[in-house]
């Protein structure tokens, strides 16, 4: 979004707060009970409903009277249809209150079913009235409703819709007696058309995606705020390319965020003036909501966090980052004696270490470092979207730590990335060849971390260590479900190998709306990081920083 994008006048300044227990399962976007949030409630009551309705007895002379008209057949497929329009209603319920447009047509379409087939069902006028009492709450509401559907579900939703067309007419062709099937057959085609129609209203309810746009002058705009303002060490974490910018109006400060799963996702903290962000993420929220997407921040620091509780946002904490001090590190001492060797047993392999500039990284060595990094990663999927970035060379303030072994072949490398303000760099890869000595991860770092002693930079941010402080714990049983998911995730090792260099532990946490968006917006993120990204099905062995 533009830096221009300016807030409207009768906003509310803070984010909504849930509050009770149906608060926390339907999100407002604004303060106290508002349409689109009764009118949710409104369809979950009305679906519960028709459900009850149409599993309990019907009365007698008014189902002899509706049967006489419409056919002995007309209220058991009527029935049938309660059920799945009162199913469809609850599963509506939470696109109405996230304000979506579609949901409202769904749900006014399907309101106007469920009154005439109330009636058809066994003459349940009372129902029936009921419907027509919420579709007329609808109508008036309909205003309200201006979140977008995602216009790339009209193909698979296409898709769907012809399969439902094939398969509904066998279905009440068995249910009036025309055709009989055995009831395996029977359970499938029930089995069937509720995955499709589930599928189908998925489809329909998707959020809008978002499609990074890199615009160059918000770019460039960004890369100023980064330089005079980036204190935190994931400040220039928000210059990739593939997450969005949204400015504050004046221009003079920005966050970064990805759309995943119907999730926004701010990743660190706003860059530029700090008495900005609370009203630069309180308009965030609001034109997020209008999208109907959820809103999450990664990577909230300590220091930050009490600002984004004030504005409605539950915590939970995901990790932490580890921090080397230059001035203070050293090789020294018993408790570091395996990083002091395998620095010692490189440097007399002849292995050696040149820290260069993207401009000064010639083409023959950019492909080896490529090639590195191809080799290294394998089929698996880039990681990181938090704390890495996205690209080698086309950041011209970072550096690139290169390893050579005694031969002049580029072993291994890593890329640093600064946060100017702070007078810090941020570790944003590791990559090395498989068939590289153990300890070439360790002598690259500590020799970074030499070449940043010698610059007075005041601090080397390392990795980020996911539930740090459980895997650092004596036992527990997430400390055994973190374990037996190593294998996978490696959040151990990666833990294990910054506690090498014992470094400042920083604790960050995950910021979200409501505890009931937790479950969405844990997968979102776990996405975004491609953290649940298989790898091809030739993929070798995990990448491993256990050996690095």
């Amino acid at each position: 979004m533009s830096f221009g994008a300016s807030s409207c006048a009768n906003s509310d300044p803070h984010p909504s707060r849930a509050r009770g227990l149906l608060g926390a399962i339907y999100p407002v976007g604004m303060r106290g009970l508002t349409s689109p949030r009764l009118l949710a409630i409104a369809a979950a009551l009305l679906g519960a409903t028709s459900i009850v309705s149409a599993v309990t007895p019907e009365f007698a002379d008014r189902l002899h009277a509706v049967s006489s008209v419409f056919g002995r057949d007309a209220p058991t497929v009527a029935r049938t249809l309660v059920v799945a329009f009162g199913l469809a209603l609850l599963l509506l319920s939470r696109g109405l209150a996230r304000r979506k447009r579609r949901a409202w047509q769904l749900a006014f379409a399907l309101v106007v079913a469920t009154a005439a087939a109330h009636l058809v069902k066994g003459l349940d006028v009372e129902e029936s009235l009921i419907s027509v009492g919420f579709l007329a709450a609808l109508w008036a509401g309909r205003r309200e409703f201006v979140a977008p559907g995602d216009p790339e579900s009209v193909r698979p939703l296409t898709q769907v819709l012809l399969a439902l067309v094939v398969v509904m007419p066998i279905a009440v062709l068995h249910l009036v007696g025309e055709v009989a099937y055995s009831d395996i057959v029977d359970d499938g085609i029930l089995i069937l058309i509720s995955a499709l129609g589930l599928r189908a209203i998925a489809i329909w309810l998707r959020p809008t995606a978002e499609k990074v746009r890199n615009i160059p002058a918000e770019r460039h705009r960004a890369e100023e705020l980064v330089r005079e303002f980036g204190r935190d060490s994931l400040a220039y974490f928000s210059l990739r390319r593939d997450k969005s910018l949204f400015f504050s109006a004046s221009g003079m400060s920005f966050l970064a965020y990805g759309v995943v799963g119907g999730t926004a996702i701010v990743t660190g903290e706003p860059v530029g003036v700090a008495s900005e962000r609370p009203e630069l993420l309180a308009e965030f929220q609001r034109v997020a909501h209008s999208k109907a997407w959820r809103v999450a921040i990664a990577g909230v620091s300590s220091e930050w966090l009490r600002d984004v509780t004030d504005l409605g946002f539950r915590s939970l904490y995901l990790g932490d980052e580890a921090l080397v001090h230059p001035a203070k590190f050293s090789l020294d001492g018993r408790p570091i004696r395996k990083v002091r060797q395998s620095v010692t047993r490189l440097a007399k392999a002849g292995y050696t270490v040149e820290i260069l500039c993207p401009a000064d990284i010639q083409p023959a060595l950019r492909n080896d470092l490529r090639e590195v990094s191809a080799e290294w990663r394998g089929n698996w999927p880039e990681r990181g979207f938090t704390m890495a970035m996205d690209a080698l060379f086309e950041y011209d303030d970072a550096f690139v730590v290169v390893g050579r072994g005694p031969d002049g072949k580029v072993g291994g490398f890593l890329q640093l990335v600064p946060s100017p303000a702070a007078s810090g760099y941020s570790l944003s890869q590791m990559r090395r060849r498989r068939d590289t000595p153990n300890g070439l991860m360790e002598y690259l770092i500590v020799e970074t971390i030499a070449w940043a002693k010698n610059r007075d930079v005041a601090e080397l941010s390392l990795n980020f260590s996911v539930a740090a402080e459980y895997l650092r714990a004596d036992g527990g049983l997430l400390r055994t479900l973190l374990l037996a998911g190593d294998r996978l995730f490696q959040l151990e090792r990666l833990h294990s190998f910054n506690r090498k260099f014992f470094p400042e532990w920083r604790r960050r946490y995950l910021c979200f709306e409501r505890w009931t968006d937790l479950p969405a917006v844990a997968i979102s993120y776990l996405q975004a990081e491609s953290l649940l990204t298989p790898p091809s099905p030739w993929a070798g062995r995990t990448p491993d920083v256990s050996d690095r």
